[in-house]
């Protein structure tokens, strides 16, 4: 990990919660872009940070990977059979997203408005606006608003993504 990003994870570390992390990339710019209402639970910033843009209204949870590069060249440069040079890719999330926990998103991603991403799923595609996306792959499960208004009937539910989408 080079000085810059090594200081900007300890700075994000010492931040308490999540609102005051969000805050901490906007105002030392450490990602492309955050907007307002971000709330980031990682302590780490991740490979690249310039390349990941945060819209409005977006929650990050904890142990979420923004994984902007791939590094399987260091493998196949060690083959001797050519010179392979690192891929690196854009992620983009836009407004009222949450992303739950230890979900994964790879480079070359850009998650649209109004969507849900479940804990543990791995987002290595575009998804399309207003839907819930659980899995790995992740895959839609059902839109947005039909999560809203099943969330609204059941409020004493934990938020099990499946039950709500399926029932």
């Amino acid at each position: 990990m080079n000085k810059k990003r090594l200081l900007q994870t300890i700075g994000l570390t010492l931040k308490r919660g999540a609102g005051q992390r969000g805050e901490y990339l906007r105002e030392k710019h450490i990602l492309a872009s955050v907007g307002e209402n971000v709330y980031f639970q990682p302590r780490l910033v991740p490979l690249y940070p310039e390349l990941i843009k945060l819209h409005n209204n977006v929650m990050v949870s904890a142990g979420v990977r923004l994984i902007t590069h791939d590094a399987s060249f260091v493998v196949l440069n060690r083959l001797g059979k050519g010179e392979f040079p690192e891929k690196v890719g854009c992620i983009e999330v836009m407004d009222n997203v949450y992303i739950g926990y230890n979900a994964t998103i790879m480079p070359n991603v850009k998650i649209g408005s109004n969507v849900i991403v479940g804990a543990g799923a791995l987002v290595s595609k575009d998804l399309e606006p207003n839907g819930v996306y659980v899995g790995v792959p992740a895959k839609r499960i059902c839109s947005f608003d039909d999560y809203m208004v099943r969330h609204c009937e059941n409020p004493d539910n934990q938020g099990v993504f499946l039950s709500l989408c399926t029932a």
